[in-house]
């Protein structure tokens, strides 16, 4: 159904248009909807971490002299790309929004990543300077001499606090805590240094237009190695205005402030953090490490905080926990919830213990990420609301037809904030496309006659632990370089706390045994942590279709074979 009076543009690529009424103030680019926030809203508080506030005026002097450092000390151009490797220190508005005014396409990247995650991601998107957070900068070492990289910039926790409180707190975490790791990179220049030279001059602002790349997104769709989803300024204006016009009734301009614990370099967080928010002049509360709950709880008891964006496994963790329920609720307007499904259990704890009714939408890095959100005071739980302003979807069954009402089906969407595709993969982008343009996204779902959508079950190799997407394929790429391992496949199981963990079938060469532990270390040297199996389990042969192909769907349900 689409869900707006104005039909979206068919003959449009996508990520090359914004309509009308998703662009009231005819933005070209995320650097138009910066400078407009910093002009409107220069003196209220913009990002608050580990206890160091950053107001918008501010910030925008930051952005400003990290653009011209990209410009007058490095031969980076409009169009390079630079991968950020950050948590949510307020160090990364400032380097993200001054790469975009640089007319860089920024490659967000997860700190979580091992070296042969980065090394695949800095090759294939052709990165050619990194921003790199200390306690990570060891990988990064690792893996230079087998990238294009030219340009390493590296920052510490503290490091926008006044100069004794910044050597107290980054000589604790590296020297105390033991959270850096040794590296050395002696063309590395600090953030710091790189803002103070470039604060000497002003900045040229990059010519950007809307269909120029503002991001590359990875992920793996629905299956595969991971991808760079490619997202133009377009399709994160257009999207920004589609989840604001969700809200705009209930968020007021320079009053809101929001407790942000997932990472800004998920393109949810980022979406709504360092756009949406941005765009209302709204305060957002950076949390670096939401899995010390302690700690996060201590944090939330020093503001009276208007909105929380969460996913369901914090949620719940949070709300079993008793000094939570200390906390101060009284402000809370709007809890939004995304990146995994939501439970009826933990929706149900969140609303008895904070009175704030939890708001689930629908998602993926593909569609940056808005597809669907439940209206603000007419949600319905278990389903992930209507599709957004400007969005056409459709459900389809195995022929490409529309199902009849309330039938499963593939769930497809066209609008403005679809992909412009995937990065240097033609053929990979046009498998996820309908010949009518619209993106499959891999997911099954019904939709009511009101016209809300209920996702009932996900691509049927995808995990999701932690609101994280795990792809088996890359799983099992890991495991197979094991010595022992002849084989092996992956698959999702429940989990209490991550919601799925990862286990793997093994396939072991003749005459070996599992040695668990070891297997363990190996699977931890190449993977990230919420990626690794918690489980392993040895078979003498794994089923396969009768053209080799091996079969997840019987190891998840062996009657099903």
């Amino acid at each position: 159904m689409l869900n707006t009076d104005v039909d979206t543009p068919q003959d449009k690529e996508p990520g090359s248009y914004i309509p009308d009424q998703l662009n009231p103030k005819g933005f070209n680019s995320v650097v138009d909807v910066l400078s407009d926030a910093c002009e409107r809203f220069k003196d209220l508080p913009a990002f608050t971490s580990v206890g160091r506030t950053i107001h918008y005026g501010e910030l925008k002097q930051k952005v400003d002299a990290f653009t011209t450092y990209l410009q007058r000390h490095t031969d980076l151009k409009p169009g390079d790309r630079i991968a950020v490797q950050l948590p949510n220190v307020i160090q990364f508005p400032v380097v993200v929004f001054g790469a975009m005014q640089a007319g860089l396409v920024v490659v967000n990247t997860n700190p979580l990543y091992t070296p042969h995650e980065l090394e695949h991601q800095f090759n294939d998107a052709g990165v050619k300077a990194v921003v790199v957070f200390a306690n990570m900068a060891a990988n990064v070492e690792k893996v230079l001499p087998k990238t294009a990289i030219k340009h390493v910039i590296v920052t510490e926790i503290a490091d926008f606090h006044s100069p004794v409180k910044r050597l107290l707190i980054n000589s604790v975490v590296k020297y105390l805590k033991k959270m850096v790791p040794a590296y050395s990179m002696p063309q590395a220049t600090t953030l710091n240094d790189a803002l103070a030279l470039g604060a000497k001059y002003r900045p040229e602002i990059a010519d950007l237009k809307r269909t120029d790349l503002a991001v590359l997104q990875y992920t793996g769709g629905t299956t595969g190695v991971a991808k760079g989803a490619m997202l133009t300024h377009a399709n994160l204006i257009a999207n920004m205005h589609q989840l604001k016009n969700r809200l705009d009734y209930l968020l007021k301009e320079g009053q809101e402030t929001f407790i942000a614990p997932l990472p800004l370099y998920h393109i949810y967080a980022f979406l709504i953090h360092a756009m949406t928010l941005v765009e209302y002049g709204a305060h957002s509360i950076l949390i670096p490490n939401p899995r010390d709950l302690p700690a996060f709880v201590k944090e939330l008891k020093n503001w009276r905080f208007t909105g929380f964006i969460g996913l369901n496994t914090l949620f719940s963790g949070l709300c079993n926990r008793d000094d939570f329920k200390e906390v101060d609720f009284s402000a809370l307007k709007l809890t939004a919830s995304g990146g995994m499904p939501l439970t009826h259990a933990a929706a149900d704890r969140w609303k008895e213990v904070t009175g704030c009714t939890v708001s689930e939408g629908y998602g993926l890095t593909e569609t940056s990420p808005v597809v669907a959100f439940n209206p603000i005071g007419r949600e319905q739980i278990g389903t992930i609301g209507l599709a957004v302003e400007c969005t056409d979807v459709k459900i389809i069954d195995d022929n490409g037809d529309r199902v009849q009402g309330g039938e499963p089906g593939m769930l497809c969407v066209k609008g403005p904030q679809v992909m412009r595709g995937y990065w240097l993969r033609e053929q990979a982008t046009q498998d996820v496309m309908t010949p009518d343009g619209f993106l499959i996204t891999g997911d099954v779902a019904t939709q009511q006659s009101d016209g809300y959508l209920t996702i009932v079950d996900r691509a049927k190799d995808l995990i999701i632990v932690s609101g994280f997407n795990v792809y088996p394929t890359e799983v099992e790429d890991v495991i197979t370089q094991h010595p022992d391992v002849l084989e092996a496949a992956a698959i999702g199981v429940d989990d209490e706390k991550t919601g799925e963990g990862v286990k793997a079938f093994l396939v072991l060469k003749d005459g070996v045994t599992l040695d668990q532990d070891a297997m363990h270390s190996f699977c931890r040297e190449n993977l990230a942590a919420y990626k690794v199996p918690k489980q392993y389990e040895v078979r003498q042969e794994l089923p396969k279709t009768n053209v080799g192909k091996i079969l997840r769907r019987a190891l998840r349900d062996p009657e099903s074979n």
